[in-house]
């Protein structure tokens, strides 16, 4: 019996010997863990027994424990070696799994265990175990979300830690050199980081650096919002190595930022974030009159009645009261202009929708270009005057003007309430945000500290406050000015293209809005040219035969003085219409002159064939200059006049009892002496080629009139434009 024992004995000493009697034990027990683990456990409670400063037989311990799950013995083991090998790189690995979970969403099992896990240890280790784990970090994104998860866990860290986080986080964005402030570290600095450093009623700020903070936050909030809705997603982020590497759009208009999840890059209702920090900015800096949380009208409302004491303040409480109202006007300023912008031109934005009206562009109402030339010659000149004195003014017009309902004493601005249903909120946030801009500029001070941000924030750049700007300055009726702001515009967009059928003119609204200020400028010529630069690309549309001539919310029951704006959608619809009444704007005041322009009062019929019988009491004003000159020669009179009504009234002209007034409506017909006449409805005795040609001009009077005019525009370009002085 003593010899067959003797050989495995043997064996098994040869095997410690050969091993090392803790490589063995260890072995031994990670045998038996799968077929009897209690077995495998008793081997490694005797091997640390005999062993308690051996690494390998506590660690195999614990990865047995964290295998089964067992969390309670796991994290026990866990704190063993963490006090007493701390310098072994395994152990930093099972730390890195654990704090991955612990900064993760994941809700798997595995991952509540770890985080259970971790739970299980003393406070005091969780802490000194996540700042050493934090030094294990080379990263800087993962170094900085390490220490929040600190912060998160131990709010007495944030006095001696949460400054320094967010100073290293802006330090890191610096020195990435990105091209945006939406990006991760400064998304980790104004969602996570600064959250708590606010909040922290220990903390001990100086005013100057809660306004850094303040600062640097709305920047992120805003460029946020306003982000572009580019599908390669320029949305920089750092990455060590000086790498910098755009996010990516996935998905259905999904924005992520580079070095974040796709989930930790959404930010939830960015404008009301921002209205609490400044809230907590306002009390900490002791603002004058700061009640806390309040609406950005409110706030306004505020900042107007503060600014009513800045002409008796000096020195440091002028600095302190000018930072507070710069602060809280710039903000109501962005906020207000960003929701005008993202109705009249949406596309500007991620995320907009397609079902959501727009674009839209601000200009001159031509409603009344078909009222009698008499009543408009009676105040044209001062008009004009008024427009040359506002263009030279630096000042505002009154900012409590209101518009769109037909009230107040100054401008109003039209829109047609069944197309843009959200009318009175845009043309309320266009009317704050002017008045914000108004307060910024009422006061050197102001407007020297506001100039300050516009400069850092490079506000220059963004193309969704030009075009509040530029829709701003013409309505104030700076004309020349604006003028200057929509040429700095083109600079942000692509080249116009052809407009796609139905396709949106977006690209192009800085030039017809160009055409509207050449206007109202009196520069008619530079209005026609820039208008059928635009023409040309435009699809005409098939007239509606149901279309009302009165349009929601215009007041019809007193009349206007003619120096409304209107909201007109930036579509071939409706700005081909648009243009035909520019056009005839340009030409009505030059046709009906003392001097005699016959081609300027043939392209007034042309174009007075758009919405008649609208401007019949015009056309009629034609007819009787053109009786009083006994002749009228235009010869693309059949070329684009298929007016029935039109064409009956110059076939009368033709008559004895019409005056037999001499037309020369064909081409090269002045070389012809006409002595034939034609009565109303019977041909007569009339020359062949005219007859002819009014005839066929009849059966004409069923094509699409927008086709027709549309046409005219391109075809005769040249000509329209020549004709204008």
């Amino acid at each position: 019996m003593r010899q067959k024992l003797r050989g495995p004995v043997v064996r098994t000493c040869d095997v410690m010997s050969a091993l090392g009697d803790c490589e063995f034990l260890v072995k031994r027990a990670r045998e038996l863990v799968s077929e009897d683990p209690w077995a495998a456990k008793a081997w490694l409670i005797t091997a640390r027994t005999l062993y308690p400063a051996d690494f390998n037989i506590q660690y195999e311990m614990y990865t047995i424990e964290r295998n089964a799950e067992r969390t309670t013995s796991a994290g026990r083991l866990l704190y063993d070696m963490f006090i007493n090998f701390p310098d072994q790189a395994v152990v930093w690995r099972e730390i890195s799994v654990i704090t991955s979970a612990l900064r993760s969403d994941c809700q798997d099992k595995h991952a509540q265990f770890l985080r259970g896990l971790f739970e299980t240890l003393p406070g005091r280790i969780q802490c000194e175990m996540l700042l050493k784990a934090t030094e294990q970090c080379f990263n800087t994104l993962e170094k900085a979300e390490m220490l929040l998860l600190l912060l998160r866990r131990f709010p007495d860290s944030v006095v001696q830690h949460g400054v320094s986080l967010g100073e290293s986080l802006l330090e890191a964005e610096n020195a990435e050199d990105l091209d945006t402030p939406v990006n991760c570290f400064r998304k980790l600095f104004v969602c996570d980081v600064l959250p708590l450093i606010m909040n922290n009623l220990d903390m001990r700020l100086p005013p100057s650096l809660l306004h850094k903070y303040m600062h640097k936050a709305a920047e992120f909030y805003i460029c946020y919002v306003t982000r572009g809705p580019s599908t390669d997603a320029q949305m920089q982020g750092g990455q060590e190595g000086g790498l910098k590497s755009p996010g990516v759009l996935r998905g259905a208009q999904r924005y992520v930022i580079d070095g974040l999840s796709e989930k930790s890059s959404v930010v939830a209702e960015p404008w009301e974030r921002l209205l609490d920090i400044l809230a907590v900015v306002g009390s900490r800096c002791e603002w004058q009159g700061d009640k806390g949380s309040r609406s950005y009208l409110e706030l306004l409302q505020r900042m107007k009645e503060l600014c009513r004491y800045l002409p008796s303040l000096e020195g440091e409480t002028l600095s302190r009261c000018c930072s507070q109202v710069v602060t809280c006007a710039a903000l109501v300023l962005f906020r207000s202009a960003y929701l005008y912008v993202s109705v009249v031109q949406p596309s500007l934005f991620h995320g907009h929708s397609s079902l959501v009206s727009g674009p839209w562009i601000l200009l001159e109402d031509f409603s009344l270009v078909f009222n009698d030339i008499e009543v408009e010659r009676g105040s044209g000149k001062h008009a004009h005057k008024k427009r040359k004195l506002a263009d030279g003014r630096e000042k505002t017009m009154s900012s409590d003007d209101e518009e769109g309902v037909g009230k107040g004493r100054g401008r109003h601005i039209l829109v047609n309430k069944t197309e843009m249903p959200a009318w009175t909120e845009t043309l309320e946030s266009f009317r704050t945000a002017r008045e914000s801009w108004d307060l910024l500029h009422s006061h050197e001070a102001l407007e020297t500290e506001f100039n300050k941000i516009c400069a850092a924030w490079k506000t220059d750049t963004w193309l969704w406050l030009r075009i509040f700007l530029s829709d701003m300055i013409i309505y104030q009726g700076q004309y020349r000015k604006a003028l200057s702001s929509l040429l700095q515009m083109a600079s942000f967009q692509p080249q116009p293209s052809q407009t796609p059928p139905g396709g949106s003119l977006e690209n192009h609204r800085a030039i017809i809005q160009q055409a509207s200020c050449h206007y109202a400028l009196g520069e008619h010529r530079l209005a026609c040219e820039k208008l059928l630069e635009v023409v040309g690309g435009l699809v005409p549309q098939t007239p509606d035969p149901g279309k009302s001539c009165e349009e929601p919310g215009r007041p019809r029951t007193k009349p206007r003085k003619g120096n409304d704006l209107r909201l007109l959608p930036c579509t071939s619809k409706a700005v081909l219409p648009y243009a035909l009444q520019l056009m005839l704007a340009c030409f009505k005041l030059r046709a009906f002159t003392d001097v005699r322009d016959d081609l300027s009062l043939g392209h007034v019929v042309v174009l007075l064939q758009h919405d008649w019988p609208q401007g019949e009491t015009l056309f009629l004003k034609a007819v009787d200059k053109i009786c009083q000159q006994g002749s009228f020669q235009y010869e693309n009179f059949f070329n684009y006049v298929t007016n029935i009504d039109m064409l009956e009234e110059f076939a009368y002209l033709r008559t004895t009892e019409g005056g037999r007034v001499q037309l020369e409506l064909l081409p090269n017909q002045g070389m012809l002496i006409k002595h034939h006449t034609v009565t109303r409805g019977i041909t007569k005795g009339v020359k062949e080629d005219f007859r002819l040609a009014m005839e066929r001009q009849v059966s004409r009077c069923g094509e699409n009139l927008f086709t027709v005019l549309h046409r005219f525009c391109i075809n005769e370009k040249i000509i329209l434009i020549q004709s204008l002085p």
